[in-house]
């Protein structure tokens, strides 16, 4: 290796040069680590759901032709970044090594980490792929990664799964988020709220509105209605495909007793949604674009074209203490902890 160590990680840049590692399309995956990185055996990946569905759907649901996607993008990339939705994921893994300038901190090697910053930036090596897990979107793998000097983790908590813990912490971003959005007598409305990050921003956009606010999920399936009203995650539920915008619209205002809403989150893994998040929001409502299927141009001219006046969020995934905010939740309901432990808890 030629370049010195960047604390970004450009180092790792292979093309086009002078970009960070996100923006790369190619990144050096040697497992041979700088004085700033940390080395990390990989137990498995959580794609980013909107990714993972993109590829499932173009492989026909079958697990082979899966893996030979996934593959083949980090043989090519030397990361995992769907190259349809630009998105990657996180990951799990044990600390295999420490970069000499990175040994003050409160790691060891033999840790047992999750990764919170995204796969569309971590350089990845998979040996090979153990099993996929096509309805909580994780592979199982061989594989090793690197961590740069910015990157930030957590270790896992002692009180509950690794795969608990995963599946929270991949979604980290959205719930603090909101929890930070969220006021008292706020009417929220959540697309996309059947799914894990849908319900962790159901159930801290709950704790926010408080008594006189109200908080409304659409999702696609039936069966999600009764999970997330017999929890306590929302007020009400609309059965709705968040890409047909007037069907939305129409039912979200109603039950909104006709009425606007302060904030919408989208939290979906499909395109063609952003209408269906601003058209509800009343003027000078916020609108947070979480779901990593969102497309900024038909956001911003959308809303312009609808003549919207409203503020509109990209969705960071890093927060300040978004992984303690996390998996508070599922230590303070014990609801949506069962939920997720059915889901999500043993692959």
């Amino acid at each position: 290796m030629k370049n010195k160590p960047c604390k970004y990680g450009t180092h790792r840049v292979l093309e086009p040069v002078g970009v960070l590692p996100q923006a790369a399309d190619k990144l050096d995956n040697s497992i041979n680590i700088y004085s700033n990185e940390i080395l990390i055996d990989v137990i498995s990946l959580n794609i980013d759901s909107a990714s993972f569905t993109q590829i499932t759907n173009a492989a026909g649901h079958d697990p082979k032709k899966i893996e030979t996607e996934i593959l083949e993008i980090v043989h090519k990339r030397g990361k995992m970044q769907n190259p349809i939705t630009g998105s990657g994921g996180m990951l799990i893994g044990i600390v295999a090594k420490i970069g000499d300038d990175l040994s003050h901190r409160d790691l060891k090697v033999g840790d047992k980490i999750a990764t919170l910053v995204s796969l569309s930036l971590t350089p990845l090596k998979i040996n090979a792929i153990k099993a996929i897990h096509i309805n909580i979107d994780r592979v199982d793998v061989d594989a090793r990664a690197i961590l740069f000097e910015t990157g930030i983790y957590a270790k896992l908590p002692e009180d509950m799964s690794g795969e608990l813990a995963l599946a929270a912490l991949d979604v980290a971003g959205a719930p603090a988020q909101t929890a930070k959005l969220v006021r008292p007598g706020d009417s929220v409305l959540i697309l996309g709220g059947g799914g894990k990050s849908g319900m962790l921003c159901c159930n801290e956009a709950m704790k926010r509105v408080g008594p006189t606010g109200k908080v409304v999920a659409i999702c696609v399936l039936e069966e999600d209605r009764e999970i997330l009203l017999t929890a306590g995650l929302c007020h009400e539920v609309i059965i709705a495909d968040a890409a047909k915008t007037l069907d939305v619209l129409e039912k979200a205002i109603k039950v909104n007793n006709g009425s606007e809403y302060d904030i919408s989150i989208n939290v979906v893994n499909v395109p063609y949604t952003e209408m269906s998040s601003i058209l509800p929001v009343r003027d000078g409502g916020i609108v947070y674009l979480f779901s990593m299927a969102t497309d900024f141009t038909r956001a911003a001219l959308g809303a312009e074209g609808a003549g919207k006046d409203i503020t509109m969020i990209i969705g960071n995934g890093y927060t300040k203490d978004h992984a303690e905010i996390t998996l508070a939740q599922l230590r303070e309901n014990p609801k949506l902890r069962a939920i997720f432990e059915k889901r999500y808890g043993k692959a």
